[in-house]
């Protein structure tokens, strides 16, 4: 059975926990496309974090809030699977 994007997301929910941290769901009225959730890590570590199926697509609004992001200089990141978050922590975890 796939994941659900519900799954990922739980998943990444106890992972922050786990490294002491907290993963806020973010809903912005009037602002379409934001991420799902605004990561916070010890040492002042900032994550915006958008999480889609395997399959998932970002919206065109979803697009922009990345280019923007990125652009500012925040930490942003697509995540697809349970493997990715571990993968996003280990490597996290590297720097």
């Amino acid at each position: 059975m796939p994941l659900l994007e519900r799954d990922i997301e739980r998943y990444l929910v106890r992972r922050t926990i786990e490294h002491g941290g907290k993963a806020y769901k973010w809903v912005s009225p009037g602002h379409v496309g934001v991420a799902d959730r605004i990561v916070l890590l010890p040492g002042g570590v900032v994550w915006f974090v958008e999480l889609k199926t395997a399959k998932g697509r970002l919206s065109p609004w979803q697009k922009l809030f990345a280019v923007d992001m990125r652009r500012m200089g925040m930490n942003y990141i697509v995540i697809r699977s349970k493997e990715e978050v571990d993968k996003w922590f280990s490597d996290l975890t590297k720097t």
